[in-house]
């Protein structure tokens, strides 16, 4: 029996790519096939958010849409995040709020908080938990995550007005 194979092009972390894929193929099996193994397989079904990416600015689950909807479009992954010696703010504070334990959905949080912070201005607590309610973490009870996730949107918030107040001491 023939399989049938087409190809997707699109935008992985900021670089243009195109992949052999099949019809029936999932967003998240094209990425681990292809090396991005960051990006995690939990439930199958979207309720876990291990697999989530982000996608035209949006946090999506890969694990729900085909490889073929991604054609056109701009993906990220959690390598596109900070690196080992240069992490990513939220990275910091997830490590230094001791957030992070088996580490299986610190991925796929990561990608959600990201578009949060990408998308919303002045982010209450209640908007960042409807960001969050999709990704799951049986080891810490969420309330480190949630620490971390304050201090990067508080810090955020702050960069602005630092870097103001530096411009207009100048002459």
């Amino acid at each position: 029996m023939k399989t049938n194979t087409c190809s997707v092009s699109f935008s992985i972390n900021g670089e243009k790519k195109t992949f052999a894929t099949r019809p029936d193929e999932k967003l998240l099996d094209l990425l681990r096939r292809e090396g991005y193994k960051g990006t995690k397989y939990g439930c199958g079904q979207g309720t876990c958010g291990a697999c989530t990416v982000i996608m035209d600015g949006k946090a999506v689950y890969a694990c729900l849409l085909y490889s073929m909807q991604a054609e056109g479009r701009k993906v990220r992954t959690i390598e596109s995040m900070g690196t080992y010696d240069k992490p990513a703010p939220i990275q910091v504070e997830l490590v230094a709020a001791g957030a992070v334990q088996c580490g299986y959905c610190i991925p796929g949080i990561i990608m959600s908080a990201t578009a949060l912070m990408e998308t919303e201005k002045d982010i209450s607590d209640e908007v960042a938990k409807e960001y969050m309610d999709g990704n799951l973490c049986r080891c810490t009870g969420y309330e480190k995550i949630w620490v971390a996730l304050r201090r990067t949107i508080d810090r955020a918030a702050a960069a602005p007005a630092k870097k103001a107040s530096a411009k207009g001491g100048k002459k």
